[in-house]
């Protein structure tokens, strides 16, 4: 378990923000169980989702980094989840898998070429002798712009994306497991980020991803009233 409890480049556990971060979410907490679960939320809400977030020079990736500006895409945001429950002695490891995501915004789909997102990135925390995924990604307030269930975490079960929406509409479909890392591949998610999204990588891609997501989900709620 050593090199699930290290600080590495990208995962400083021993950052004093993040420790700080870590210890402020982790008071009146007796178990690691406590802990993880309170960490876990803290880092779901308080760093805002913004797929637009994403930048190529390393030190960007650094989970101080994330953690000062506040907000990040899924694979910055599992960092930092990780940093922060290896400051408090908890094993924490980095999963990726491709997804396909049926609520990326049509703006974001059209800059990307898909709604297929490689490398989406999620958090290995091992509780009681077992390894549970743990996705930090969506904070509360973009769920509820997307009509989607913000995914919880007992400490005792996997948290990973709901097939399904609040409407039954699909929300996410896991197509290719990457496997687990003690520390960013930064190098080979750059690299296969070239090749499935050059456009972005070019011209990285901007814009307030809250303002697509409420400005689609208020066109959808018209035209179903019109439907209607």
């Amino acid at each position: 378990m050593k090199k699930y409890l290290s600080s590495t480049y990208f995962i400083e556990k021993d950052h004093p923000l993040i420790r700080d971060f870590a210890e402020k979410h982790s008071q009146n907490k007796n178990t690691d169980k406590e802990k993880a679960i309170s960490i876990y939320y803290a880092v779901r809400d308080s760093i805002r989702y913004n797929p637009y977030s994403i930048e190529f020079p390393k030190e960007t990736m650094k989970a101080s980094t994330i953690l000062e500006k506040g907000y990040g895409y899924c694979v910055a945001k599992a960092v930092v989840l990780a940093a922060c429950l290896r400051a408090q002695g908890i094993p924490a490891r980095l999963g990726f898998a491709d997804v396909k995501n049926h609520l990326v915004t049509q703006r974001l789909k059209e800059l990307m070429g898909t709604d297929t997102f490689i490398y989406h990135g999620f958090t290995d925390i091992f509780l009681n002798g077992k390894w549970l995924k743990t996705t930090p990604a969506f904070n509360l307030e973009l769920c509820t712009k997307f009509n989607v269930k913000a995914l919880d975490f007992d400490g005792e079960n996997d948290s990973i994306f709901h097939p399904y929406d609040n409407a039954g509409n699909l929300h996410m479909e896991y197509l290719k497991n990457h496997g687990t890392f003690a520390d960013l591949p930064w190098d080979a998610i750059v690299a296969d980020f070239k090749k499935t999204y050059p456009n972005c990588y070019e011209n990285p891609a901007t814009g307030d991803f809250y303002k697509e997501a409420q400005e689609e989900a208020q066109m959808e709620q018209m035209e179903n009233q019109l439907a209607d």
